[in-house]
């Protein structure tokens, strides 16, 4: 296929925040665009009043920014096709609305709320459920069925209606869709959707389909639960008679439940503890508060990389790519037909591979942010120190601090397991003469504490563990952390005593309590 001026569009609705896999729609359009040189455009599609959701659409174009998909044309900085936000083209809509009026395409719906819900009840049970088409249609209120005169009154009076696209009896569509081949659908599964509303705005099915054409888009690369709708849109194409505009269609596998059964959704990322938006989201009617890749500590080059490996395969046993080797990389064709299931684990390892790869630069100035949110202020050279022993510690960027937080304050609180396993009653006894011997220390550093802690160790006839478990549990508050020389030193000899001082003397003062 000749990819000469390839344009694709992302068009997510504002009715609610961006998921992960909106986000992967609209990377693999920005691959696709940039592989061949093409423009990579953003239009907002909000002709579905009753269900926008006030601040989706910032929220949309903030996640976007944060996932670094820069768009060639979009609602901000605009375009040659301008306007990109859909309730701004109203008067567009309705000057091709009329066109398959007049054509005999599409027609006039007068049907009320309740004649329709009437229709759906009076289907006998076990048959198939009511579907406005070439069957009912004519026993329905509509152009079709009532006199001209009749309809002409109605729009005079001013009585509602809606606008609906007539499917053709009995007709085959077929189509090529670039990544499940050949696709056939029989209009008898076909119904004619509402494609002007009673709002006097558009349904998407018309919308899109006049945007695409007037926005020269070459190829629509968009979710596969689009497909059914596929048929119609084509079916549109040729009754305006673009049908050599028309643009390759691909529709993209689901993101799946970590169990692989079924769609990805929140409720999901809320019952196994992971976020399913890139950035936080507040729910603006009922406060709810939903976190964010961002907020959770990702880097947003781990979290795209991860998302583009989700249903496409580069071919090679290659996982980690820049934005830049992605689209190198890209090829539409390697994108599966299948769903792709969603492992959490994995998300995390793309972004310790991520943090590991960093500059100390780059992680001194992301550690920087962390210590102020906790009013620590240190030396730049005193924390790169720190991150030297704990960086392949962090999956996520918080756990810098959880891995590193004693190296700035001591410790309120000793870990209940690791103080019943380590501290015994004689324990505190013999710190208080392991504290002799190092404060004879002339030099406070790695080799002269190994020596001391050997030299004390031979002497008292235990083996090390029996002294550096509880000088870590009084040092650290717990079991954790890199080698405790290494912590030792870098605290440096009078905080190292101290804490230990201080943690004997409260132990002994409670009775050996969880905590100071």
């Amino acid at each position: 296929m000749n990819y000469d001026a390839v344009r694709v569009r992302f068009a997510p609705s504002p009715t609610g925040p961006l998921h992960l896999g909106g986000v992967r729609t609209a990377l693999y359009n920005y691959l696709f665009a940039k592989k061949h040189n093409g423009s990579f455009i953003l239009r907002i599609e909000d002709t579905d009043r009753q269900r926008l959701v006030k601040g989706a659409e910032e929220y949309i174009l903030a996640s976007l920014k944060w996932c670094g998909l820069a768009f060639d044309e979009d609602i901000v900085q605009g375009g040659p096709y301008a306007p990109y936000r859909q309730s701004d083209r109203s008067a567009v809509y309705r000057e091709y609305i009329g066109q398959l009026v007049t054509s005999g395409h599409a027609y006039y719906a007068f049907d009320t709320a309740e004649a329709l819900e009437a229709a759906r009840t009076r289907v006998p049970a076990g048959e198939e459920p009511f579907q406005y088409n070439y069957k009912t249609r004519k026993v329905m209120q509509n152009s079709l069925s009532l006199s001209a005169e009749e309809v002409k009154m109605r729009l005079e009076k001013g009585d509602p209606y809606v606008i609906r696209i007539r499917i053709p009896e009995d007709e085959v569509v077929d189509f090529h869709d670039l990544i499940r081949g050949q696709v056939s659908v029989h209009t008898a599964h076909l119904d004619d959707k509402v494609l002007f509303k009673s709002d006097g705005l558009p349904t998407y099915h018309l919308a899109n389909v006049v945007d695409d054409y007037l926005m020269k888009i070459t190829h629509v690369i968009r979710g596969e639960e689009w497909l059914p709708s596929a048929p119609m849109h084509l079916l549109l194409y040729r009754f305006f008679g673009w049908e050599k505009q028309m643009p390759a269609f691909a529709h993209l596998p689901l993101i799946l439940k970590p169990e692989g059964n079924g769609k990805l959704s929140k409720r999901d990322g809320d019952r196994l503890g992971f976020p399913v938006f890139p950035l936080q989201w507040t729910d603006p009617v009922t406060g709810e508060v939903s976190h964010g890749y961002r907020e959770d500590g990702y880097l947003p080059e781990a979290f795209i990389n991860m998302l583009a490996l989700l249903g496409w395969n580069p071919g090679t046993e290659q996982e980690l790519f820049s934005l830049e080797g992605l689209t190198e990389a890209f090829s539409i064709d390697r994108v599966g037909k299948h769903g792709s299931k969603f492992d959490p684990e994995k998300a995390k390892w793309f972004n310790h591979q991520y943090l590991a790869r960093l500059s100390e630069e780059t992680f001194l100035t992301l550690f920087r942010q962390q210590l102020a949110a906790h009013q620590i202020t240190a030396s730049d050279d005193y924390i790169l120190q720190v991150l030297r022993l704990i960086r392949e510690r962090a999956h996520l960027l918080p756990e810098l601090w959880d891995n590193s937080w004693y190296f700035f304050k001591d410790p309120e609180t000793y870990d209940p397991s690791t103080l019943s396993r380590h501290w015994k009653p004689t324990t505190g006894e013999l710190l208080r003469s392991f504290l002799h011997e190092i404060n004879l220390l002339r030099e406070f550093n790695k080799d002269t504490l190994h020596e001391a802690v050997t030299v004390f160790s031979v002497s008292k006839g235990i083996k090390m563990g029996l002294l550096m478990n509880p000088l870590r549990l009084l040092v650290v508050g717990s079991g954790q952390g890199p080698g405790m020389m290494d912590i030792a030193v870098l605290l440096g000899k009078e905080t190292f005593i101290r804490r230990i001082e201080k943690g004997i003397q409260q132990l002994n003062n409670s009775g050996q309590s969880h905590s100071l």
